[in-house]
């Protein structure tokens, strides 16, 4: 077996995240696949950045979106992919939100997505929005568990699925990010499409570890944080995991992200 470590990362902006410290991280983590969300820069920044970490010489798959200093996501991987794939079956193509890319391994070929999922707000078109992006996932999840593929969705959902998913879910549940309505995605892909929470199944009950923490206020030192971000992998891809962590900075003034990264290895 070889093991292939994934890496999914909100960095809230990759020139920012590089300033603070981002790729000695990185680098010491030591990835075989890193995704990343929130990239907000172009081909020539990415690829600056991505040299800083060490990784100038991996093969990148990135969409920018059509929204400048917006969104934007990528796949970073140490073996050339042999197949990318922007947007969700086609949809949202524009939107920077969806990259995925072919993998061969010893166990088949993997395909590893990098999302950001919309932020959404409650009864707005920015929550239409949203949910018709869940639509185009949940519509590419099923293919994949029809196909019996070796997939894995990495990246921010901007959904707390469960209640040991976030600090104060008394207070937010008719906010974006844990509605009803929202969560009922995650409980058809686990139960109608069995594809797996891979953190969760590894680590056990929460509450957290969370992913993503205010900068405001205490929220980081108080440890009120969500798990918005997430490795969900095929039922056959998520047999082959083995271990699971969150990357959180030991110090607010550590954090390179107002995410932490999800880490997973997978023996293939």
């Amino acid at each position: 077996m070889t093991v292939m470590r994934v890496i999914t990362a909100n960095v809230n902006g990759i020139r920012a995240a590089m300033r603070r410290g981002a790729a000695p991280w990185i680098s010491d983590a030591a990835p075989d696949v890193l995704c990343l969300q929130e990239v907000r820069a172009d081909e020539t920044e990415l690829a600056k950045a991505l040299a800083e970490a060490g990784l100038g010489h991996w093969h990148v798959a990135h969409t920018e979106g059509t929204a400048k200093g917006r969104a934007g996501v990528a796949v970073a991987t140490r073996e050339p992919h042999t197949a990318v794939r922007v947007g969700v079956d086609g949809a949202f193509a524009a939107a920077g939100r969806w990259v995925e890319v072919d993998i061969s391994t010893a166990a088949g070929v993997v395909t590893v997505a990098s999302t950001y999922v919309h932020t959404g707000a409650a009864g707005t078109d920015r929550q239409v929005e949203k949910q018709l992006f869940l639509d185009a996932m949940t519509g590419r999840l099923q293919r994949a568990a029809e196909a019996g593929a070796l997939m894995v969705v990495t990246g921010d959902l901007n959904v707390a699925h469960r209640e040991d998913d976030l600090k104060n879910w008394k207070g937010n549940l008719r906010k974006s990010g844990f509605l009803p309505e929202e969560r009922a995605y995650f409980d058809r892909w686990f139960d109608e499409l069995a594809w797996v929470d891979v953190h969760r199944a590894l680590h056990g009950p929460g509450p957290g570890p969370y992913t993503w923490w205010s900068w405001r206020g205490k929220a980081f030192d108080n440890d009120a944080g969500w798990r918005i971000d997430y490795q969900l992998a095929s039922g056959s891809l998520a047999s082959l995991a083995r271990s699971a962590s969150v990357g959180r900075a030991e110090t607010y003034a550590a954090r390179w992200s107002d995410h932490a990264p999800v880490v997973v290895d997978y023996d293939l």
